[in-house]
């Protein structure tokens, strides 16, 4: 009779756990990534305005520029454009917009933005402004 003291063992690779780590890495890895990706967008210098709180990110950043541009998206838009681009890309279902003007706009420019996005049928319009 042959005694072993040592028994020999086939080895094993286990799958579900590597699964579930590898699943748990290319999430993260993910998420990483999309934070790291800059959203596009004009410089200005915003308002100040001492009682501006903190709006949810908005589906659409409309940048308005003090030479009367309109920016969406890194894009230079014109106001019938605009119209056309939130009416479009968006359905039935209407995006939230934020308006971020620099602060020597002309009034009139900026109520004509809000005017192209109400008639694109934009219901929850935020003005972006800097918090002192």
């Amino acid at each position: 009779m042959k005694m072993h003291y040592f028994e020999i063992k086939k080895g094993r690779i286990e799958l579900i756990p590597m699964i579930d780590v590898m699943f748990f890495l290319l999430i993260f890895f993910m998420i990483l990534t999309l934070r790291m990706i800059p959203d596009q967008g004009v410089g200005l210098a915003l308002p100040v305005a001492s009682t501006a709180k903190a709006l949810p990110r908005p589906q659409v950043l409309i940048a308005l520029s003090a030479d009367g541009q309109i920016h969406v998206g890194g894009r230079s838009v014109t106001d019938s454009g605009l119209r056309r681009l939130l009416s479009a890309a968006h359905g039935k279902r209407h995006p939230d917009v934020t308006i971020a003007a620099a602060k020597n706009v002309p009034f009139q420019d900026f109520v004509a933005v809000m005017n192209a996005a109400r008639k694109a049928g934009v219901a929850s319009i935020g003005i972006a402004a800097h918090h002192s």
